[in-house]
């Protein structure tokens, strides 16, 4: 089992977006549909930038240069930072290493954030990242009822295991391995972890922004 180092709550972590995906069961990039006055991924990536991430880093991949010329981030220098995962049809953990790539020589932690879960906010990003620190665990999720769910952050004694997935696994087998380093922490408001794979997901999505 990797060493576990306490955490202090001053600590930054870095957020990666994952938003590489083509989309396949949607048909469309998902990432551009419309979310009210917003991109799906403007929604997501505003509140990632509204929380206490010291630092984003939105990874993409399938029409990744359309999708950078649309989004309204990522223009102006900030803290956010938008990297290019050329193998993205490798799966979901490429795009993690392409993310890890770029911050984990400077940060500890990293939050994990799929760039399809319109309803995630600042709040929970915020509730989950205090929670964790304030544990001393390596791992970190939410619990949404009796479940693990999204976001999740990850320490850095678990940094060489994310170097080891492939394919289109991300951590679930790590956190099911190491249970017991997880740190589970309630949303602490309403908040509803379901992501948008398919028009009639985008559809009921759509029905909550009236």
């Amino acid at each position: 089992m990797p060493a576990i180092k306490k955490a202090k709550k001053s600590e930054p972590v870095a957020g990666l977006v994952l938003a590489a995906g083509a989309s396949t069961r949607m048909g469309t990039p998902k990432q551009l549909l419309p979310a009210g006055h917003a991109l799906l991924i403007e929604r997501v990536l505003s509140q990632a930038l509204e929380s206490d991430l010291d630092r984003v880093i939105l990874v993409l991949g399938y029409m990744a240069e359309e999708i950078r010329e649309r989004i309204r981030f990522g223009k102006e220098p900030s803290r956010l930072e938008i990297v290019e995962n050329s193998g993205y049809t490798q799966g979901i953990s490429s795009s993690i290493l392409s993310g890890l790539s770029r911050v984990e020589k400077d940060y500890n932690h990293v939050l994990i954030l799929l760039g399809d879960m319109p309803h995630i906010t600042s709040g929970v990003v915020n509730r989950l990242l205090a929670g964790y620190l304030a544990s001393g665990l390596a791992l970190g999720a939410l619990k949404v009822g009796s479940r693990r769910s999204h976001p999740v952050v990850i320490g850095r004694p678990f940094f060489p295991a994310l170097h080891q997935l492939t394919g289109d696994r991300g951590a679930r087998d790590l956190f099911l391995r190491y249970s017991d380093q997880v740190c589970l922490v309630e949303p602490g408001e309403e908040y509803k972890d379901s992501d948008i794979d398919t028009y009639e997901e985008y559809l009921e999505f759509k029905k909550t922004l009236e």
